[in-house]
């Protein structure tokens, strides 16, 4: 049996019951209903403040953690909220640590928005300008706008509505396709 695409899944908050963490725990459902193995990042808080002079051998461990994780996957989805009309600091950091190393050089990467409508462009525009710097692949078709209300999520921390879990599997086949099918 051929195996799944690994799609990394990152998270730019730090709070287990953020809507972005949802947005993810609910791709992570959703995933193998597409052909897609997803895998949830959890070391955000774990890394070291970046330092040029600290991005060589050897590496601190949970720096080679995040980029052996980057390495081994097909893909990456991001989910992010903004902070102050930008990253929030400690993804920007996660971020940052990506650039010395050639692991998302020409990754297919995508990000869903899940701020209110109207909110989180300085986010995306940073995080566009960001992954620009570390070579990552965009792929348009699988960065998508899907606002989620704190309603919608269960109390596993998951997102049942039909159309947000539809929605997310449109954007997974979208990234582990490389962007040759996007989202309806």
């Amino acid at each position: 049996m051929p195996t799944l695409p690994l799609v990394l899944l990152l998270s730019g908050s730090l709070r287990a019951a953020s809507t972005n963490e949802a947005v993810l725990r609910t791709a992570q459902a959703v995933a193998p209903s597409v052909g897609v193995r997803a895998v949830r990042y959890d070391g955000l808080a774990r890394l070291p403040h970046f330092n040029p002079d600290d991005d060589t051998d050897p590496l601190p461990a949970s720096v080679t953690e995040l980029r052996t994780a980057i390495e081994q996957a097909a893909g990456i989805l991001i989910c992010t909220p903004e902070y102050a009309g930008t990253l929030p600091g400690s993804f920007k950091n996660l971020l940052d640590w990506t650039v010395g190393g050639t692991e998302i050089s020409d990754k297919p990467t995508a990000w869903i928005n899940a701020a209110a409508p109207g909110r989180g462009q300085g986010a995306e525009a940073t995080l566009r300008t960001v992954l620009g710097y570390t070579g990552a692949a965009i792929v348009e078709p699988a960065c998508a706008k899907l606002p989620v209300d704190r309603a919608m999520i269960d109390a596993d921390g998951v997102i049942e509505d039909p159309e947000v879990r539809r929605r997310l599997g449109e954007v997974l086949g979208a990234l582990a396709s490389g962007g040759a099918a996007g989202p309806a």
